[in-house]
């Protein structure tokens, strides 16, 4: 199947404003793009390309005083199937673990695995190793919090969405990868593009979407504590410890959004 993705934010800047910007389809997915997602503004202005130390795309520019436009919009092959979901996957001790695991076992800026660890082995220090350990943390994460984009904060962490029971789908990454870290699993947060394909259309606006990766039997795993249920259709855009390392926008100054769109719709092709 075919999916056309792209976004377009609007940002207002009172001077000169240095911008990273992380909107670049995973290099991981790169073969399957149709046509190369380049990143376009409107005023157009010089574009320098990166990878971060995570291995995802990143760019830099320099915004004008005004309003920009900054957007990419291209299609995407996919192979239309649900998310993998593998209920025999180990568990491995710690000290079995790749080294370029353990980055994902710490503590980060949104994941206080130090303040949620007693809680999370009085959760699931009783359920089997693996995966239904996995499973058993997005379960309860999914049940724990209500939705709602009135919820959202920038500064919000996993102990405050535990506390407070509400939040948006990275609140749910945070508080189910902080509680994969606490037991011993690691966990790496992701963003990228999910749109309501084989499932009724939400009623929101279309935004990017977050999930986590748990590293299980000798490689990653994908969990969706907000959605639950395998998925079609994931676009992975960047990974990283937390929301804070892969933000999809970055403004070194004052930089007021003014307008948002995301899109991730599949391509019909044929008649009909």
């Amino acid at each position: 199947m075919q999916i056309r993705i792209g976004c377009e934010l609007v940002y207002t800047c009172p001077q000169r404003t240095p911008m990273i910007l992380t909107l670049n389809v995973h290099y991981s997915r790169a073969s399957d793009l149709l046509a190369p997602d380049h990143i376009r503004t409107q005023p157009a202005v010089p574009i320098d390309a990166y990878r971060d130390g995570f291995g995802n795309w990143c760019s830099r520019l320099v915004a004008p005083p005004g309003e920009i436009r900054i957007g990419t919009d291209t299609s995407i092959n996919d192979n239309g199937l649900p998310d993998v979901v593998d209920p025999t996957a180990i568990q491995h001790a710690v000290e079995d673990l790749p080294a370029d695991t353990l980055v994902f076992l710490q503590g980060s800026r949104y994941c206080e695995t130090d303040r949620l660890s007693e809680t999370a082995w009085s959760l699931f220090g009783q359920t089997p190793l693996g995966w239904p350990r996995v499973w058993a943390i997005g379960e309860f994460v999914h049940k724990h919090i209500a939705f709602g984009y009135q919820y959202s904060r920038a500064t919000k962490t996993a102990l405050e969405v535990f506390q407070e029971r509400a939040g948006v789908c990275r609140d749910y990454a945070h508080l189910a990868v902080t509680f994969c870290r606490c037991m011993n699993i690691p966990a790496r947060y992701c963003t990228g593009y999910l749109g309501d394909i084989g499932v009724p259309a939400a009623p929101e606006p279309m935004d990017f979407s977050a999930w986590l990766e748990v590293y299980l039997g000798g490689r990653w795993h994908t969990l969706d504590p907000r959605n639950l249920a395998p998925r079609i259709g994931r676009i992975l855009i960047a990974r990283g410890r937390d929301a804070a390392d892969v933000p999809l926008s970055n403004a070194f100054g004052a930089a007021t959004l003014t307008g948002f769109r995301v899109w991730t719709d599949e391509v019909r092709t044929g008649g009909g």
